[in-house]
């Protein structure tokens, strides 16, 4: 393999800086694009309930009720991406999707450490995905009581509308297409270095012929 000089390769690209900045721009016009044709915008709304027990004001939350909700959190969750509460979703807000469609949208997490369900909708309409999410918490607690004739389950946060995608962060992904840019760019310039062939300076001449200049003609303007 040839051995690169780094200092004739650091002039390279100093002499090709537009070229450089060229690439850069082409690569951040098309990514961005590409973007916006092709990434659809989805917003996200959740909402949280809570298990707990009716109680009245003097009764006192014993651990194992703490210890039973607990180990109904997973149960509930499960209920919850369920296809009867689902297709009951679905039915009441006259929603075009299949309970499949509407369950790859849903994501149920359990709050760590305490008894709290976080309820996660996607949808590309901003409006329906609060109204499903809020939707889903209210026949979901409908579907507790139904099955265990139990009453333990709150809504702590109602869904609201996203302000913006969850899936779109144009700042994060231009600095992305921009590193990715240079990249390109400087790859780009190097191997147009490495396969340029022509004698830049007299130094290449003695280096690689071996040969002695004995007289430089210079290039006059315009020619």
């Amino acid at each position: 393999m040839e051995e690169i000089n780094l200092k004739e390769l650091f002039s390279y690209y100093k002499s090709k800086i537009l070229i450089l900045i060229l690439i850069v721009l082409i690569t951040l016009f098309v990514c961005n694009v590409i973007t916006l044709l092709f990434r659809v915008p989805k917003y996200k709304s959740n909402t949280t309930v809570v298990l707990v027990s009716k109680t009245s004001e003097n009764y006192s939350y014993s651990s194992t009720e703490y210890q039973l909700n607990k180990n109904l959190v997973s149960t509930y969750s499960e209920i919850i991406k369920s296809r009867k509460v689902l297709n009951q979703v679905i039915n009441n807000l006259g929603l075009s999707y299949t309970t499949d469609e509407l369950s790859e949208n849903i994501t149920v997490e359990e709050v760590e450490d305490t008894e709290i369900i976080r309820i996660n909708v996607i949808d590309e309409d901003s409006n329906l995905a609060m109204n499903i999410t809020n939707e889903i918490a209210q026949v979901f607690i409908k579907e507790v009581k139904d099955i265990y004739n139990l009453e333990n389950v709150s809504v702590v946060d109602e869904a609201v509308i996203a302000e913006s995608p969850y899936n779109v962060n144009y700042l994060k992904d231009n600095v992305i297409y921009f590193a990715g840019g240079i990249l390109l760019a400087f790859s780009i310039v190097f191997i147009m270095y490495y396969f340029d062939t022509s004698i830049k300076s007299t130094e290449v001449i003695e280096d690689k012929l071996h040969l002695t200049v004995l007289a430089i003609v210079p290039k006059e303007s315009g020619v």
